[in-house]
């Protein structure tokens, strides 16, 4: 299971109990739990995009180091 899949879980559960709960202060603590979750799951998820698009820039130089002349 990948973080971000944790995150969203966690996030779910949160929501799950806030609408369970009968105290106003345990379901608005609930919900600031689902939301601090759904934050930490976009954070993962932009990193991950950031890393994949970062990784795919530096093949794609290395690539291009490798078809290019040589300067003589």
């Amino acid at each position: 299971m990948s973080t971000h899949t944790f995150y969203l879980e966690r996030a779910a559960e949160s929501r799950r109990d806030a609408a369970a709960a009968n105290l106003d202060n345990v379901r608005d603590r609930c919900l600031r739990a689902a939301a601090a979750w759904e934050s930490m799951a976009a954070r993962v998820a932009r990193t991950e995009r950031m890393r994949a698009e970062t990784e795919a820039r530096k093949a794609a130089e290395a690539a291009a180091m490798l078809t290019a002349e040589p300067v003589v």
